[in-house]
């Protein structure tokens, strides 16, 4: 590290001795010119500061001080008496010798600033011109004062052209914003960043991104603007026509789907609809939204509905979502499914921004399908009972032998001589209940068969269970099984429809017995029923056959899977969707001991809907 500390100081010195010889020869010359000129002491110093001057461009302070100690020395030795000697008689010489030197350091020292600032300025000058972004300064007067070789190229003013000029008049921009409202912006925060746009030499117009940063002088006055544009017109066009390309295709994309978007100012009623939403509504394009066209078009019977949502969104912000009925001049009806948010929560501008889909066909083909289930179930349940017919031709047939046997008992009794009108009368009774026994079971039959809506009341699981059991009691003996009830008491009501949960249940037993048809053995069907810790009432089938393949567990409620070679596949099905649209599921395991149980569980019925109904 010394070394080479030494060999720098030894290179500054090789470069500085000649400078300091070729100084001092300058200075010595001047001198001795002008000491052979016979000029005075005032006119040398001046000459000496000239050469000064010229020196300092090339030296440092040390150089500079090394020359104005030798030029004072000049003056002392060559124009103070006594001549050619260091010494001053006169005392005045003493101040004018001072006077120099000082002068000649001040000097010599300003000029070196002064010459740095411009070098600094000329280098931040060309770093200016070699940037991309078109640079210029402008003055507390918003006139150009600086102007780089982009901005010559983006705009097509050369800087001669360009400095002078009032920037706003030049350039002929367009604010985002009113002009004054950007400066007091501008000058409150320092800085400013937006878009503009500015026209060029040739006419065209040229959008760009500006900055711009406020300089202060010392005191901390405004002084200039220093502002940076970056030429952003190709990006904004793709911007545009994508935004346009994006606009066709939400266009085309709402077409498809038929759904359109709506804006909603609350407090003023204004509204703003996409072009599917007026083809939703069937108004024409031209005019303009508002809430009673909305109403003019709402089906009468889901007015309450419709004005109850207005109000709703009138006293706050909260996001809805509703369905109702469009009702036309001609008489056709669509179906809306309306959904909308809040775009701010602010009490004063309240606003909703959602989107209107017309579901009438999806609401169609729910009809249909609704109507296709029902008709399965149906076919499902007369299919069931062509099963049992036995068993119900059983069960109608002893009520029927019973009459036909009481009635014959009272002719009996009618020939006696005198009529028993005591036994009479028990034979009629008995007639009566048995006939009124049969017309409950035809009853039962056909309610089954009926394609009936689902009738929705409040109902007791266990009499439910009973009524299968008694449907199904001939064919569970048929097949060898004996039903076994384990019905829990005090389980409260469930909202369902009887019929289709009677369906399910004999859907459930006949599978329990079928299964159990290959078995040897002891053959036993266990209905249950029981609440389960959340409340729900459940009820579980447990056979005693052959169980369920493991692999054929997740698939058992699927349409059309069978495990049965003359089954279509339906019946669980339909299990399943019927306990869907009770708000219940239905599942299955096998028995650790053999066999399987299939269960399925309902929600019980609230207070309100049994008080209702």
């Amino acid at each position: 590290m010394q070394a080479i500390g030494s060999s720098h100081k030894s290179g500054s010195l090789r470069h500085l001795a000649p400078l300091w010889i070729w100084g001092c020869m300058a200075l010595g010359a001047v001198a001795a010119t002008c000491f052979w000129l016979q000029l005075g002491l005032s006119a040398t110093g001046y000459c000496l500061l000239i050469v000064l001057v010229l020196l300092s461009l090339l030296a440092s302070f040390i150089s500079s001080a090394i020359f104005s100690v030798f030029g004072a020395a000049l003056l002392n030795y060559f124009f103070t008496e006594p001549i050619y000697s260091f010494r001053v008689s006169k005392p005045q010489d003493y101040f004018s010798l001072s006077a120099f030197l000082v002068t000649s350091i001040a000097v010599t020292t300003l000029v070196r600033r002064i010459d740095r600032v411009e070098k600094t300025q000329r280098a931040q000058a060309q770093l200016l011109d070699l940037t991309h972004d078109s640079v210029f300064v402008r003055d507390r007067n918003e006139v150009i004062t600086s102007w780089n070789h982009a901005a010559e190229t983006l705009y097509g003013w050369k800087k001669e052209e360009a400095l002078g000029q009032m920037v706003d008049e030049l350039l002929n921009t367009v604010f985002p914003l009113a002009r004054e409202q950007i400066q007091q912006i501008f000058l409150r925060e320092g800085h400013w960043e937006g878009e503009l746009i500015h026209t060029r030499r040739d006419g065209t117009e040229v959008i760009v991104a500006s900055r711009w940063t406020l300089q202060h002088d010392g005191a901390g006055n405004p002084l200039a603007t220093l502002e940076t544009n970056n030429d952003i017109t190709q990006r904004k066009r793709a911007e545009e026509l994508l935004q346009k390309s994006q606009a066709q295709y939400f266009a085309e994309a709402q077409k498809l789907s038929k759904t359109g978007s709506f804006g909603w100012n609350v407090l003023s009623g204004e509204l703003f609809w996409s072009e599917q939403t007026f083809s939703i509504f069937e108004y024409d394009a031209a005019v303009a939204p508002n809430v009673e066209l909305v109403r003019q078009r709402v089906h009468p019977e889901d007015i309450p509905v419709f004005e109850e949502v207005l109000a709703q969104a009138s006293g706050s912000s909260h996001d809805f979502d509703i369905e109702h009925r469009l009702l036309f001049p001609d008489g056709r009806v669509k179906h809306l499914h309306v959904v909308a948010h809040a775009a701010n929560g602010q009490p004063n501008n309240r606003r909703f921004i959602g989107a209107v889909m017309d579901v009438t066909r999806a609401k169609q083909t729910e009809e249909q399908l609704r109507h296709a289930r029902s008709e399965l179930e149906r076919t499902s349940r007369v299919t069931a009972l062509g099963e049992l017919s036995a068993s119900i031709a059983h069960e109608v047939g002893q009520p029927l032998s019973a009459i036909v046997t009481n009635g014959e008992a009272c002719l009996r009794w009618l020939h006696r001589q005198p009529p028993n009108m005591e036994e009479i009368e028990g034979c009629v009774n008995h007639m009566t209940d048995e006939g009124n026994r049969a017309a409950e079971i035809v009853q039962r039959v056909r309610k089954l068969m009926k394609g009936a809506p689902p009738d929705r009341v409040p109902v007791a699981i266990n009499d439910v269970v009973e009524d299968a059991l008694a449907l199904i009691g001939r064919d569970s003996g048929r097949q060898r099984g004996s039903p076994t009830r384990c019905l829990a008491e005090g389980l409260p009501l469930i909202m369902g429809d009887r019929v289709q949960l009677q369906q399910v249940l004999i859907n459930l037993i006949i599978n329990g017995l079928q299964s159990m048809a290959s078995v040897n053995g002891k053959r036993e069907l266990i209905i249950q029923s029981r609440l389960d810790p959340e409340g729900n009432v459940v009820v579980a089938v447990k056979d005693s056959g052959a169980g369920i393949r493991e692999d054929n567990l997740p698939r058992l409620f699927e349409p059309f899977f069978t495990t049965r070679s003359s089954g279509m596949g339906m019946g669980l099905a339909i299990c399943s969707s019927i306990l869907d649209a009770h708000g219940g599921q239905i599942w299955a395991s096998n028995n650790p001991e053999g066999g399987a149980t299939f269960s399925f569980s309902l929600p019980p019925a609230t207070t309100h809907e049994v008080v209702r109904i």
